[in-house]
């Protein structure tokens, strides 16, 4: 089976796929999100575009401990859906995965222009798997100025 260029499955897909999401912006200009797996930013754009590239970065959280799932796209298996992904499950603090992210994204020259999008993904998806503390609140012990009207 021939591969096809992805600047022509860009130019097939971009204006009309199962993933895109428009919505209305300033005036009457409309912002195009999309909802791919393999897309950083969620931006219909080839750069992001999870359809039209061979190789894509995810990161997604997995379960409610603190772990990340940093899947790479493997270049020679693209005709062989079960087997496209590199999957590495991170469990170690922020720092470490995040050194982990930008090695595999930029550093091991894979798509050095998404380690930017990569760590803002991965700092928000980390965000999100923070618990708050329960407890009870501490009351501010400053002394409160109470104006009056006279």
């Amino acid at each position: 089976m021939a591969t096809v260029p992805g600047q022509l499955i860009w130019e097939i897909v971009k204006k009309n796929n199962c993933f895109l999401v428009k919505e209305f912006g300033r005036g009457n200009a409309s912002v195009q999100f999309s909802k791919e797996t393999n897309n950083l930013y969620n931006l219909n754009s080839f750069k992001h575009s999870g359809l039209a590239n061979k190789k894509t970065v995810t990161i997604q959280p997995v379960g409610k401990d603190h772990s990340v799932l940093l899947a790479t796209t493997k270049t020679k298996k693209q005709n062989k859906p079960s087997t496209l992904l590199h999957k590495s499950l991170m469990k170690k603090e922020f720092r470490r995965m995040a050194d982990a992210v930008a090695n595999q994204v930029a550093n091991n020259y894979y798509r050095p222009d998404l380690k930017k999008a990569a760590l803002a993904r991965l700092s928000a998806v980390h965000r999100s798997l923070k618990v708050a503390k329960s407890g009870v609140k501490k009351r501010n012990r400053q002394a409160v100025k109470v104006y009056s009207r006279k």
